[in-house]
């Protein structure tokens, strides 16, 4: 077998690098949408993402069952320290902390008590990024409703990015969606948990975007 000439070897290194991954997905179920996707790095519980200690920019989607309201409710029902408000092990600490190090995008509902918990600033009211001065580096902060991208519910969610560039905007628009997460009226059909959870192909591509164009 002849050795490989240098075109060879040259069309060879672009492949290994067009595969290389420039994102890390961190908080991510092991066969969700981030799962087969070449340029990501998926974190799936297997993995324990609050471990990652990389350099890529990352899109985190830490749990979030402990921060929202039905939490309280839930833990004076049946107690135990498992369904203790924010008692989440560490995973949206830790989430936060590989944004603000390595650049990125953490995804959370809207209204989260993790905000206030680690004194994060919420988004304004209105639509668009609020700009937040802080150490070590300042951040970004918005609502978007994923309806917006796809979601048959409306889905509220918080968005937090840093990076060294400005984040782009967004798809402000807020469609009331044809489904409901939870049962809040009797008006909608409610979607199963893994229909809730899941992430829109096109948000999750979204998310990629800003991740990847953090610290360009």
């Amino acid at each position: 077998m002849s050795a490989p000439t240098h075109s060879e070897e040259r069309a060879e290194g672009s492949r290994a690098a067009s595969c290389s991954p420039l994102v890390a997905a961190l908080f991510v179920q092991s066969d969700g949408c981030y799962s087969d996707l070449p340029h990501v790095d998926p974190w799936p519980e297997s993995r324990d993402a609050r471990a990652y200690d990389g350099e890529l920019p990352v899109v985190a989607h830490p749990p979030c069952q402990l921060w929202v309201n039905l939490a309280g409710v839930n833990f004076k029902r049946y107690g135990g320290t498992h369904n203790r408000p924010g008692n989440d092990g560490g995973c949206f600490a830790s989430a936060l902390r590989s944004v603000m190090r390595c650049g990125g995008v953490l995804e959370h509902p809207a209204s989260s008590f993790a905000w206030s918990t680690h004194f994060l600033l919420a988004p304004d009211v209105g639509l668009g990024w609020r700009r937040c001065e802080a150490w070590p580096r300042p951040y970004w902060v918005c609502e978007v409703w994923q309806s917006a991208y796809g979601h048959k519910a409306r889905k509220r969610t918080w968005l937090l990015y840093c990076g060294d560039n400005p984040p782009k905007e967004l798809r402000w628009e807020r469609e009331a969606g044809t489904h409901q997460v939870g049962w809040f009226d009797r008006s909608k059909p409610t979607l199963s948990k893994r229909e809730a959870i899941a992430t829109p192909t096109d948000f999750r591509d979204e998310l990629l975007g800003l991740a990847i164009e953090a610290n360009k």
